[in-house]
Formats: structure tokens, sequence, C-alpha cells
């Protein structure tokens, strides 16, 4: 039987598999985590890379394993994930669905239901909503191929039978995080916007304990 997050009462801390620890988002999930009082694992390939992840146990591996990610994922009460990948204008991607796709499995075959994922403004039925920078220059140039891997991503956490939340942050940005987010689903009248990394890293924490954005994919902005 899967368990359920969002029915849980914890007598304890949850405890969460953070994927993409290392990168600029995932070690502000991470810090915040500690802080909250959650047990944190992170899944890295790359050790030396998480030294200043204080608080969270490693375990080594590649998230593209779905063997490596079901020992990581054992005894976890959810899953979050902050992959990334670089800018690739010419070359096709497929470390986010491949990732992905290897997630889903791992975490139904270790009955783990609840998963918060982060795409990106872009995704889905948030393309066009970037301003005009991103969505004539930056977006076609540099992110198509990106995003393209991004809708599949989503496409196979939609498609898991799992609890999930996609979140899409608008365009980041490295400044504090205080400023009240907006969750928004209804983007006629949305176009641009920015949040810090920091506020993304709390909005996606929260999602852990709450079900209100659950099998939703909010796109969040200050």
């Amino acid at each position: 039987m899967t368990t359920s997050i969002t029915d849980a009462h914890f007598s304890a801390a949850p405890k969460i598999l953070v994927l993409g620890a290392t990168g600029p988002t995932g070690r502000h999930i991470v810090s915040q985590a500690v802080s909250r009082g959650y047990d944190v694992t992170v899944l890295v390939r790359s050790p030396e890379k998480a030294t200043d992840l204080k608080g969270a146990k490693l375990v080594i591996g590649d998230a593209r394993d779905e063997k490596a990610l079901r020992q990581a994922i054992i005894g976890q009460d959810a899953v979050i994930s902050a992959l990334g990948t670089p800018v690739s204008p010419f070359r096709e991607v497929t470390l986010l669905s491949t990732a992905t796709r290897a997630l889903v499995n791992a975490m139904k075959a270790e009955h783990v239901s609840r998963l918060v994922a982060i795409t990106g403004i872009g995704a889905g039925d948030s393309a066009g909503h970037g301003g005009f920078l991103f969505d004539k220059v930056i977006f076609p140039l540099l992110l198509r191929k990106v995003y393209a891997d991004k809708n599949r991503q989503e496409a196979i956490i939609k498609g898991g039978d799992l609890e999930w939340t996609i979140v899409r942050p608008s365009n980041l940005n490295n400044k504090p995080g205080q400023k009240a987010i907006r969750a928004l689903t209804d983007l006629s009248d949305f176009h641009g916007g920015s949040i810090s990394r920091e506020g993304v890293a709390t909005f996606v924490l929260d999602q852990i304990t709450m079900d209100g954005w659950l099998r939703k994919s909010p796109l969040i902005t200050w």
C-alpha cells in the first residue's frame, strides 16, 4: 500500500529525499529543510560538491539510475526534485525526463507517493508567459530543447499515479526571499515576473505537508 503524505500525522520530522541538491535552488531547499528539522537525504553524483550541505545525509548515485534511486528512497516520506540541466541550444536534452521516469518507477516500487518537482515558467501551459525577452529571445535561442524535456518530465509525473505537485517558478534570481509569494494557475493576464531561489525553496518545502496544490502545476512569482 502506498503511503500518503497528505494523510500522515508525523510523530517525527518528515523524511525527504532531495534530487538536484547541489544546484543553486537545491542548496536553498536543503538548508531550509534542515532548519525546519526535517530528516534530509540527498542523492549526488559528486560528493565533493556536497561537502557544504550541512545536516543532510549523502547517498552517492546518479539520478537516472533506478537502483540508486530506490536505495535512496527507502523509508522516505516524500521526494523533492530540483533537477536542472545546462542550456543546450543545439543538442537534444533527455536528462530530466530520463531521471524522472526512473524516479517515478522507484517511488512506486518503494511505496512513496509524495513528489514535489520544480520545472519552470515556459513549461506546459505557462509557455508564452515569460515576458518579451524570455519568450522571444532566450527561450527560442537557448532553452527550446531544455523545455521540450521539461514538458516530457511533467507528462511523466502527471501520468505516474503519484501525489504530485509541479512548481513552475518565474524568472529566478538570488535576492532574499522574504517577499510574499503568489501561486497562479490562471495566467491570462500574467507575463514575466521574477522570484528568488530562496522563495522557491520555501514554497516547495511547504508542499510537503500541505495539499492545497496537490496534482496541480502552479506558477510561482513575487
